[in-house]
């Protein structure tokens, strides 16, 4: 049987905001007094709190730093992280395609609540979620399952009647924790083979595939 509600992760499952990511990491090291770091060494923590990504970037010895790289990371936010994003191909006509038949949508993000909101209101795909979950809207952030058990108290589902759609290891092990099915796809920088390390309902190459893998549940043949 397919789940009656589908729940997404944001970055690089539905959106593409690693330019502006990059861009606002960088400035946040500058003015912790640290060099830029590699683009590439940015992107692999997309996806983690910003205190967990300074970390992996700068070290575990500056954690203590977060809550200001947290200030000038929000202020250039503010400034260029909607305009810099945009969805990946395929995520709105299967946003679209989902809410039209029936399925309950939400989203479960470590990124800011608020900009979620801006760019789905831009695209003109706010209506479709009946929950978004940002970051700011929890005390623990994924791999966590806060975020998870939130959105389906909201959308007063429980976890089986629920699917997770993520690109990164920490939302298979959050989908895991909560009790949620999981769905990987591979639009990120993270290998199918580290996704398949979790209980993955199937791991595909963008959302695009994923009204394919809903078919096959409705049939009753859920694949592996």
């Amino acid at each position: 049987m397919a789940p009656s509600t589908i729940l997404f992760d944001f970055d690089y499952t539905l959106a593409d905001s690693s330019e502006a990511i990059i861009d606002c990491f960088n400035i946040g090291l500058a003015g912790l007094g640290l060099p830029a770091a590699q683009p590439d060494a940015i992107r692999a923590t997309i996806g983690l709190s910003l205190e967990d990504s300074l970390a992996a970037v700068a070290g575990e010895s500056m954690r203590p730093q977060a809550r200001e790289f947290r200030r000038l990371w929000r202020e250039r936010s503010d400034v260029i992280m909607v305009q810099l994003t945009r969805l990946l191909p395929g995520a709105a006509e299967t946003i679209a395609g989902l809410s039209d038949q029936g399925s309950q949508l939400g989203v479960v993000s470590t990124k800011y609540r608020c900009r979620i909101e801006e760019v789905f209101e831009r695209t003109g795909l706010r209506g479709r979620f009946g929950a978004i979950i940002g970051g700011d809207d929890v005390q623990s952030h994924k791999p966590h399952p806060e975020g998870l058990l939130l959105a389906l108290e909201r959308l007063r589902v429980r976890p089986a009647e629920a699917l997770y759609v993520g690109d990164n290891a920490v939302d298979a092990e959050a989908a895991q924790r909560a009790g949620v099915p999981f769905v990987g796809v591979l639009s990120g920088v993270t290998s199918a083979e580290r996704l398949r390390q979790w209980d993955c309902v199937a791991v595909v190459e963008t959302v695009a595939d994923l009204p394919q893998v809903l078919s096959t549940a409705a049939a009753g043949a859920m694949p592996g």
